[in-house]
């Protein structure tokens, strides 16, 4: 995260309609040192509104979590006394207090304390174990991977896209050469200058990322951590800033993957008839969207509907 007036207006937008949480693992005196530099800004859409502690813009804050240990058993809840960054004596027990910071807990803690279930929460990190395998399979939190090299990654892909073109033909090519083949057939293609082309395209394209390579492709293939992001991240981005675009309703969906055998069967294109044939049995039983989730605006006549169809 870098520091910026974007930072304090997306949260305080975010607590406007829901409830806003900092798990962290460093202590209060290093965190408070980083929020207060992020959040030296003014608040709201107006340049002129005074500047808010950090505090203020969170329900629960919470360090020296220790994850990934906090998605499990975790560490007994204290509280932290913001004057001297200390820790005050005894286990906490009581209910949450405006402002209060907190060291250690569990997500179970964090959830009895703002009064909601797992599948409740989105849960923003930027470490693929530590943050968002561990909330997802122990918690079932859903989850938003931060990805800085995303960046990167989407200047080479849209810069370099000919040459996963390239790949790409070179795969279907090599396919082409069995086609006619079978289990009785004893001609073996000569595939080896295809083999070495594909090796040359693939090095090219890690080149392009520098001396460690993509951190999500080796050539047409994904990287560990890209299954491990596809399998357990529901939202990744190179920022959470990416939330001031969208409204709080909207619906993010993940287009159709196709699994190898699907990706086999070839499916013209629908036309606009053939989608509404296709949607009928859906509308007949739900009727037609409403104007909030179409985003059509209503009818500007001046005249109220009187129910008939």
């Amino acid at each position: 995260m870098s520091s910026g007036p974007r930072v304090p207006l997306l949260l305080s937008r975010m607590k406007e309609v829901g409830k806003v949480f900092l798990a962290t693992n460093s202590d209060y005196n290093y965190t408070d040192a980083i929020m207060s530099y992020l959040f030296d800004f003014s608040d709201g859409d107006k340049a002129e509104t005074p500047q808010r502690p950090w505090r203020s813009y969170f329900d629960l804050i919470v360090v020296d979590t220790r994850k990934p240990l906090f998605f499990a058993e975790g560490t007994v809840l204290r509280q932290v006394n913001t004057d001297t960054g200390k820790l005050r004596i005894g286990t906490y027990t009581g209910p949450l207090q405006h402002c209060a910071v907190y060291s250690g807990g569990s997500s179970d803690v964090v959830c009895d304390l703002l009064g909601v279930k797992g599948k409740d929460i989105l849960y923003m990190g930027d470490h693929i174990f530590g943050d968002i395998l561990k909330s997802k399979k122990r918690q079932g939190w859903r989850t938003f991977l931060v990805v800085p090299e995303l960046a990167r990654e989407l200047q080479v892909w849209t810069e370099k896209s000919e040459l996963f073109e390239e790949l790409r033909s070179l795969d279907l090519f090599l396919a082409e050469l069995y086609q006619h083949l079978d289990s009785g057939s004893s001609e073996r293609p000569d595939i080896s200058s295809i083999k070495r082309r594909i090796q040359k395209v693939t090095h090219e394209m890690d080149m392009c990322y520098g001396k460690m390579g993509s951190l999500f492709r080796c050539g047409s293939r994904q990287t560990l951590f890209a299954n491990q992001l596809m399998r357990y991240a529901d939202l990744y981005a190179a920022s959470f800033i990416n939330f001031l675009y969208y409204p709080f309703s909207y619906l993010f969906r993940a287009p159709p993957v196709l699994m190898a055998h699907e990706s086999t069967v070839e499916h013209g294109r629908l036309d606009a008839g053939e989608v509404g044939t296709a949607l009928a049995p859906w509308l007949a039983q739900h009727g037609p969207p409403s104007h909030q989730v179409t985003g059509v605006p209503p009818d500007s006549s001046g005249e109220e509907d009187d129910g008939e169809a």
